[in-house]
C-alpha cells in the first residue's frame, strides 16, 4: 500500500481528520513533483514529460555550451528510450558523439538522436516533407528527423518549387496520399498555397530564412503563409522544422490510433 492509500484508509477509519488528509494529500503531491525534475544546476530537466505529452523533452542546442548539451544528453538517455536533440553544430556533435556511444549526428538537419533500442515505426500512414528548394533543406531535414524519432514514416519531396511547378505535379501521388503535409519554402513561401490548394490532408507550412533582402530573413514567406486564401493551411516560426515535424507526427500518431 502507497503513502496516499494509507492516507485515505486512515482518513475512512476515522482515524485522520480531513484538514490533516489534505495536508499529507498534498505534501505528497509536492514530493511527486520534485520528483519529475532532474536538477542539473543550469538545467531543470522535465524527466516524466513523454507520459503527460507523448514525447520525451527535447534539448535546443543553439545557445548551450558542448558540455551543457553532453550533461544534459547523457542524463536524458537515463530518463528515456529515445533522445533528440536539435541546433547542434558539427563541433558540439563531436564532443556528444565522444560522450554518448550510440548517439548519431545527422549533419543536414544538424540533430543528435539516441536510441535504447532501434528506431521502429510505431504508427500507419506516412507524413510527407515537402521543400521547395534545395537551400531549404536544413530546416525539412529537422522536421524529418523529428517525425521519425516520434515513430511515424517520411516521404521525402525536394527541391518542388514553384519557379517549377511542374515538378510538384509529378510528385502529387505521394504528396496526396500522406496523412499530414509539411511545407517548407523560403523567398516569396508560396509553395504552401500551391499545395493546400491540391490536397485533401491538413497541410502545416514552414517558412525559412532563405531569400534575398526583400524577403526580411524570412518575414516576407512568413507573411504570404499566414495569409494563404487555400484552406486547411497551418503556419510554424520562421525556420522551425522542428515544431511542424513534432505537430505532423502528434497528427500521424492520432490517425494511426483511429484506423
Amino acid at each position: 500500500m502507497n503513502r496516499l492509500e494509507q492516507v485515505l484508509k486512515l482518513l475512512k477509519d476515522g482515524e485522520l481528520d480531513v484538514e490533516e488528509a489534505k495536508r499529507q494529500i498534498e505534501e505528497i503531491a509536492q514530493a511527486e513533483a520534485n520528483g519529475k525534475v532532474d536538477d542539473l544546476g543550469f538545467a531543470q530537466l522535465d524527466i516524466e514529460r513523454e507520459k503527460r505529452t507523448g514525447f520525451p523533452e527535447v534539448i535546443y542546442g543553439e545557445g548551450k555550451t558542448a558540455e551543457q548539451i553532453v550533461a544534459i544528453f547523457r542524463r536524458l538517455t537515463e530518463h528515456s528510450d529515445r533522445v533528440l536533440a536539435t541546433r547542434v553544430d558539427a563541433a558540439k556533435a563531436e564532443a556528444v558523439l565522444a560522450a554518448v556511444p550510440g548517439s548519431t549526428y545527422h549533419a543536414a538537419a544538424r540533430a543528435l538522436t539516441w536510441f535504447k533500442k532501434p528506431i521502429l515505426q510505431m504508427h500507419d500512414g506516412y507524413v510527407a516533407v515537402v521543400c521547395a528548394g534545395t537551400s531549404d533543406l536544413p530546416v525539412a531535414e529537422e522536421a524529418a528527423i523529428t517525425i521519425e524519432c516520434m515513430g511515424s514514416h517520411v516521404e521525402k519531396v525536394y527541391d518542388v518549387g514553384v519557379a517549377g511547378i511542374h515538378r510538384l505535379f509529378r510528385r502529387l501521388p505521394v504528396i496526396r496520399g500522406a496523412n499530414v503535409i509539411i511545407v517548407v519554402a523560403g523567398m516569396e513561401g508560396a509553395l504552401a498555397s500551391v499545395v493546400g490548394g491540391l490536397v485533401s490532408k491538413p497541410v502545416i507550412a514552414v517558412p525559412t530564412s532563405i531569400g534575398y533582402g526583400a524577403s526580411f530573413h524570412g518575414v516576407s514567406a512568413l507573411l504570404t503563409m499566414l495569409n494563404s486564401c487555400a484552406t486547411g493551411v497551418t503556419v510554424v516560426n520562421i525556420d522551425n522544422g522542428f515544431g511542424a515535424g513534432y505537430s505532423a507526427g502528434m497528427i500521424n500518431k492520432n490517425m494511426s490510433k483511429r484506423s
